[in-house]
């Protein structure tokens, strides 16, 4: 019995305090999840399928080594979030881009994975409390509900920010502002915690995606240009350099007392049903009101008498044969300025048109990631940027005509 003892509180250290080191490891790595996937898809030219391959064997890879420690060790489980959120990211870009799911299908089918992972997780362990990991059944729950989230959070992020046309900028000062009345209603409201950790954790990926995309993004785009080359690194090494702290100063270390957090008064139980219960249908209101508001919106905004995307797609035609005629010269430079072009026009018309046709936008949408990848990578191949192009641009013009 001892020894068994000895071993729960060996794997009670595997998971990390939350202090705000962990919340801001955790924006910055899911920053890193946005532009790092980016990097690898478009910049090395490794495309969505690729990249996705290489970071799910890394991601494994990693969760493997973090299950086989037997105490928390900040390299190893950082590491572990760092690839689970760009494995998670490309999860949902993978079924939006590749397969052609829409993102309200994504969003639906994520939330309820997420909301079951929770139910099996507290009717087998009656508690969600990251600080009671220290057995595998609750550690495989613990990485499950993470996945889940990160994809959940790609799919509502990419939902409002690109689809209903909010911007990633409008959207994250709205996460920031509901991830501050969660606190407020944890510090004076008396909201459960664990709710509010995982309210937070899941809000904090669109945070972190719309932060990556202001700093990656090009000036004239709204951002500060420093692409997802530079923030990528910038952000690798701060999280790195924290690591670096929290392993020498260990304190993120301390395992709290499991038995205050779980033992709860059966009023209390039922008072975290209640919070639960009133949250998520204020998430829904608000949610689901937001979506149907927008949409109106858009719709509004297009002429009701406008059911094709004939004539909608001359300008994204202009924009890739002038880049033909730059790769034609070889200038590679002015080629991936016209990239820079055709993303931020093509992302800010992508609520109208969308709205028009989806199923031909999404199919333009993945010739144009093609294209990016081709334009975009560290050394640009003239016949597959042609060809690549020159597909894009056909597909185009058939949509226009």
């Amino acid at each position: 019995m001892q020894t068994n003892q000895n071993k729960m509180k060996l794997l009670l250290n595997k998971v990390p305090e939350v202090t705000i080191f962990f919340w801001i490891i955790k924006i910055l790595c899911t920053t890193v999840g946005e532009t790092f996937a980016d990097f690898l898809n478009f910049n090395l030219g490794f495309g969505l399928t690729n990249t996705t391959l290489l970071m799910g064997i890394a991601f494994f890879i990693v969760l493997y080594l973090q299950f086989r420690t037997t105490k928390y060790v900040p390299g190893i489980y950082w590491s572990t979030v760092v690839l689970i959120s760009v494995f998670g990211t490309l999860v949902t870009d993978n079924l939006t881009d590749g397969m052609g799911v829409p993102l309200e299908l994504s969003t639906a089918v994520f939330s309820v994975l997420l909301g079951l992972t929770f139910l099996f997780w507290y009717l087998s362990e009656k508690t969600l409390s990251i600080h009671s990991i220290y057995t595998r059944k609750r550690e495989i729950f613990y990485w499950l509900t993470i996945l889940f989230t990160f994809a959940l959070g790609t799919a509502v992020g990419d939902l409002y920010s690109e689809q209903l046309g909010f911007g990633y900028l409008h959207t994250g000062i709205a996460v920031v502002i509901i991830i501050a009345c969660v606190f407020l209603a944890w510090k004076f409201l008396n909201l459960d915690g664990i709710l509010a950790f995982w309210i937070a954790y899941i809000l904090t990926r669109p945070l972190g995606a719309s932060l990556g995309d202001y700093l990656s993004q090009p000036p004239k785009n709204g951002g500060l240009g420093l692409g997802t080359t530079g923030t990528s690194v910038i952000f690798l090494i701060a999280i790195l350099a924290i690591i670096i702290f929290l392993a020498v100063t260990k304190i993120d270390t301390k395992a709290k007392n499991e038995t205050a957090e779980t033992n709860q008064t059966h009023g209390s139980k039922k008072s975290v049903l209640t919070q639960t219960i009133s949250v998520l249908c204020i998430f829904l209101v608000v949610g689901i009101g937001g979506y149907v508001w927008r949409s109106n919106d858009i719709a509004s905004q297009t002429n009701s008498a406008q059911t094709t995307l004939i004539g909608q797609l001359t300008d994204f035609a202009k924009i890739e044969s002038d880049m033909i005629n730059k790769i034609n010269a070889k200038d590679f430079t002015s080629a991936k300025k016209g990239a820079d072009e055709l993303e931020h026009e093509w992302d800010t018309s992508e609520p109208k048109l969308r709205k028009i046709d989806g199923t031909t936008w999404t199919k333009i949408d993945g010739t144009i990631d093609v294209v990016l990848a081709a334009v975009r990578s560290s050394n640009p191949d003239v016949i597959h940027c042609k060809s690549s192009l020159t597909q894009s641009l056909s597909t185009i013009n058939g949509a226009n005509k």
